[in-house]
Parts: C-alpha cells; sequence; structure tokens
C-alpha cells in the first residue's frame, strides 16, 4: 500500500518512527515533511497530505501534530479526505471499519510511540465493512446545504 505521511514539528521524531514501521511492514512511505524540527505550521503539512490523498497518489495517510487536532482539522477541509483522531487501538479500529477513514491522525504530546505504532498497524489491516456504513460514509463527502443566518 502506498501510505502519505506528514506532521509539524511537534511530532518529527514519531513521524520518522512510524514511516521506519510502515517500510518495514513492506509499505510504500511518502514523507511530505518537515524535514527536521524547525517551527512550522500544521495546516501546510495538512493540506499537502490531503492533496496527495484526493489525488489518488496515496491510499492512506498518516497526519501527526502535538496534539493530533489541528493537523486533522487541515485535512478534513478537503472532501475526499475522512480523516479520524485516534489515541489508541480501538479507535483506529473503528475509523476504518465503521468510517472508511482514508488518514489516522494522532497526537505526538498525547501519546507515546508505542501506542501511535498498535494504532498505525490496527488502521492498515482493518477493511472497511460497507453494508450499513456505506450510506453514511456517503453523506460524509456530500453535506446538506448550510442555511444561512438572517
Amino acid at each position: 500500500m502506498r501510505i502519505a505521511i506528514a506532521s509539524d514539528h511537534a511530532a518529527i521524531d514519531m513521524k520518522t518512527a512510524l514511516a521506519d514501521m510502515m517500510r518495514e511492514m513492506g509499505h510504500e512511505v511518502d514523507d511530505l515533511g518537515p524535514d527536521d524540527d524547525s517551527s512550522v505550521d500544521y495546516p501546510d503539512y495538512g493540506y499537502k497530505l490531503a492533496q496527495v490523498m484526493a489525488s489518488g497518489k496515496a491510499q492512506r495517510g498518516v497526519a501527526l501534530c502535538g496534539s493530533g487536532i489541528g493537523i486533522s482539522i487541515a485535512v478534513n477541509r478537503n472532501p475526499a479526505c475522512r480523516s479520524a483522531l485516534v489515541s489508541e487501538v480501538l479507535s483506529a479500529t473503528l475509523a476504518r471499519s465503521h468510517n472508511d477513514a482514508n488518514v489516522i491522525a494522532m497526537g505526538a504530546r498525547l501519546i507515546g510511540i508505542e501506542q501511535a505504532k498498535a494504532c498505525i498497524e490496527a488502521f492498515l489491516k482493518t477493511e472497511f465493512l460497507g453494508d450499513r456504513h456505506q450510506r453514511r460514509v456517503d453523506k460524509l463527502s456530500q453535506p446538506p446545504a448550510l442555511e444561512t443566518a438572517r
């Protein structure tokens, strides 16, 4: 599987460890940066990851920042992405099986490397269940028109 990974400066060590692990698992990994721990803005890397996902160049994505929240919000601005913020294996599994998440987001300041590795493993091995979940996932890509406040 081809996997894109991106982070901000707070998650550079986690990004490196997870990219190495996924390569050891036999996956192709595209590291979208950053390359060092110099301060960067997480939205820039979230948007970059989302563009790669939307283009079809990667089948899965990994988004990391200090909390995982900001980069996940950035990724989810692209309607082709379903980024799920997780911190343990059950959430990573349900994100795939029920929500067909194609990006997993985690916070390097909130979980350790070993927990992150376990989440990645669950995320990558779990298949989407489809069936009743499919209609719900379809709705995620086609939200109803928002009413404007008057």
